[in-house]
């Protein structure tokens, strides 16, 4: 498993490509917008498969935390979420290929995301105008994982395919993933009928901390055991394809500093009550957080469906009709002491369709419609949510500009919401419009400025509506607010760089002021058990991201880095769980075939906390990395390894609920092999 901050932030998309030979670095499109990245208007991170291959984590928030401006929730090993800019949740939307992913995570930190790193082609992290096309509540931003569950080409030589196979020590870890792509014989003029199937099993026992915790030397609890399988099926011509794949995912994982001693603890008003009402305790409280009984276990199963197509070019005007759609059946049981105590479902459904058309006066962009249902369900101990049915329809446009060395963006977007709560029989419905504009100014060779303005709307989510009871997960007693009004954003977003020479650089900067900001404030505290209420209050985060990068020969070049956020409400209370301000120092270079690199990141101190929240010691971790890729025949092998927090130092994540109880992970040394035939 990565550890939050431990890897170096990468280079902006469209600078990763050709980074060691001091010319124009090489161009990335954005898949999810078509575009090329240093075209867009706003920061966006693209990793590709050889970056994914060296930050492949257990999990999505893991193998992103490293990005510049990304860190990971992190809940043990087992379910880490990427938050984006301070903000995580529901503000961070994530996409299977452009459709939503539609798991229970955004629900709460300890759910697992079911996107498996391992599997992924690509991952695009997207800000400001081409956000919109896919989310208005995701603030935040949007990250779409690519994947080849569905094929949209035919193998060069009718057959392709990859194994990989990888090992780390700090958990144990043994992993293995493979993917092969295969097609029937095409007749003339006739289209391909190609197949692809693929899979991942994991096995990580509890992990290993950094030296000197009080708790012991690993956290209990921390185990994943995850298998994933797909198949799919495509229909491939030379307008396009159409393809359906099912795919199954089963997992079994600990969640560490589950307190059985809250059980009967309850609210009355603004205040914490745990007992008897005659004033007597009626239990253990295990005082500072400790745990009454075993480790509880989630044992989840994930089944979905996609749907994907492309027409491209079906009539004059059109450049091409996409389809994106899926339906997911998720169910989780956390089981303690052997019975299932809670059991969460979803069941859910998204349909998006988009044209993109042909220029119009010089404007190119993409009109589309998309709509969704989600019914969800808790049932057991910690059931802090009744049922809800949520249906939500979209219409969203995105259109672009080029004149000269300006390229201009715009994009508009009106979602309709109805949330239902089965047991109370309340029902709350919303509308929200959202614009954003931005623009890339190609000033010099090499050179570029971009600015954008967003005027967001984000709808409540059902959890911030209606929660209402105890969560022993986090050690809080959530309750909702029927009453929430929808949030209003005024993003601005600057960032000037360089990204040719022997030295290329990049500085962004942004500044958010949310009305009616929905967050979860702290009313009381007990034995470690806090009082969580959704509230509203304007807020605002500012920050900035930073990179230079110097070549310093034709093998070696070094690097520093940097990010930071405060967010903080309009009195100048400090929002909770905020990233610390990290900064690094990265050299990396080629010795006789082999990639290296040893970097170190220095995590600050993080004392701007929220009411009954903790300060999160600094730390700093050492990084080492090496790959060698080589070819024999028609197969391309790469052979990798990697050191983590190679001085043990034991750390704390500010943006988790259980840092004291879950600490980063201590040394770990990864290596891995993959061949792609």
């Amino acid at each position: 498993m990565a550890q939050s901050a431990a890897e170096a932030p990468a280079a902006p998309a469209a600078t990763q490509a050709g980074a060691g030979d001091g010319t124009t670095l090489g161009e990335v499109t954005v898949s999810a917008t078509g575009m090329a990245a240093s075209d867009m208007a706003t920061p966006v991170q693209v990793l590709d498969a050889d970056a994914l291959l060296k930050r492949q984590a257990a999990t999505l928030g893991e193998t992103l935390a490293a990005e510049p401006g990304i860190n990971a929730s992190h809940f043990g090993a087992g379910a880490s979420r990427p938050i984006i800019r301070g903000m995580d949740g529901a503000r961070v939307s994530i996409l299977s290929d452009g459709s939503d992913l539609q798991d229970a995570s955004t629900v709460s930190p300890d759910h697992a995301v079911t996107s498996e790193p391992m599997l992924a082609r690509q991952m695009e992290v997207l800000r400001g105008p081409s956000a919109l096309l896919y989310s208005a509540g995701a603030m935040g931003g949007v990250v779409n994982v690519l994947d080849n569950k569905i094929p949209t080409a035919v193998p060069a030589n009718g057959i392709e395919g990859s194994a990989q196979l990888q090992g780390s020590t700090a958990d144990g870890q043994a992993a293995g993933a493979f993917s092969l792509t295969g097609a029937t014989p095409a007749k003339s003029g006739a289209g391909t009928l190609v197949l692809h199937a693929e899979g991942v099993a994991r096995n990580a026992g509890d992990y290993r901390v950094g030296s000197g915790w009080s708790q012991g030397g690993k956290v209990a609890g921390s185990f994943n055991r995850t298998d994933t399988g797909s198949l799919g099926l495509s229909w491939v011509t030379d307008k396009g394809y159409l393809g359906l794949a099912y795919t199954r995912q089963a997992a079994n994982y600990g969640l560490p500093g589950h307190n059985h001693s809250f059980e009967g603890c309850h609210a009355h008003d603004d205040h914490l009550h745990c007992g008897a009402h005659d004033g007597g305790d009626g239990h253990d409280h295990a005082a500072g957080g400790g745990d009454a009984g075993g480790v509880p276990v989630v044992k989840l199963l994930s089944e979905r469906w996609d749907l994907r197509g492309e027409w491209r070019q079906p009539t004059a005007g059109i450049a091409a009709v996409r389809l994106r759609g899926g339906f997911t059946d998720y169910h989780h049981d956390e089981v303690e002491d052997g019975q299932v105590a809670t059991s969460f479902k979803n069941r859910a459904h998204d349909l998006r369709m988009e044209v993109e058309h042909e220029p119009i006066a010089g404007w190119r962009g993409t009109l589309g419609l998309q709509t969704m249902q989600r019914r969800f369900s808790a049932q057991g101990e910690e059931a802090y949510i009744q049922p809800t049915d949520t249906r939500r329809d979209s219409l969203y446009l995105l259109e672009e500009y080029r004149w000269q060395d300006w390229s201009l963006q715009a994009a508009l977007r009106h979602d309709r919401q109805s949330i239902e709560a089965q047991a109370s029989d309340e029902k709350r419905s919303h509308r929200a419009t959202s614009l954003s504009l931005g623009t890339v100014w190609k000033f010099m060779p090499g050179y570029s400025a971009t600015a954008s303005y967003t005027n967001g709307s984000r709808i409540p989510t059902a959890e911030e509506l209606f929660a209402n009871g105890l969560h022993m997960a986090t050690s809080t007693y959530e309750r909702g607010n029927a009453d929430l009004k929808r949030e209003r954003s005024q993003a601005l977003d600057l960032s000037v760089g360089k990204n040719a020479g022997d030295t290329t650089w990049k500085l962004s900067a942004y500044h958010y002021r949310i009305k009616d900001y929905i967050y979860g404030t702290t009313l009381d505290e007990l034995d470690g058990l806090q009082l969580l209420q959704y509230t509203q209050g304007d807020a605002r985060f500012t920050g900035w991201e930073a990179q230079l990068r110097q070549r310093l020969s034709s093998q070696w070049a070094v690097t520093v880095f940097g990010d930071g956020v405060r967010a903080r409400l309009d009195n100048g209370s400090p929002l909770p769980r905020i990233p610390a301000q990290r900064w690094g120092l990265r050299v990396d270079g080629r010795i006789q075939g082999w990639d290296t690199m040893a970097e170190w990141v220095q995590v600050l101190r993080q004392n701007r906390t929220a009411a009954y929240e903790s300060e999160t010691p600094a730390y700093g971790v050492l990084n080492l990395g090496a790959s060698y890729r080589w070819k024999s025949g028609a197969n391309t092998w790469q052979v990798y390894v990697k050191g983590q927090n190679l001085t043990n130092r034991l750390a704390y994540a500010a943006t988790s609920f259980i840092k004291m109880q879950a600490p980063l992970m201590g040394r770990n040394l990864t290596a891995g092999v993959k061949v792609d035939f």
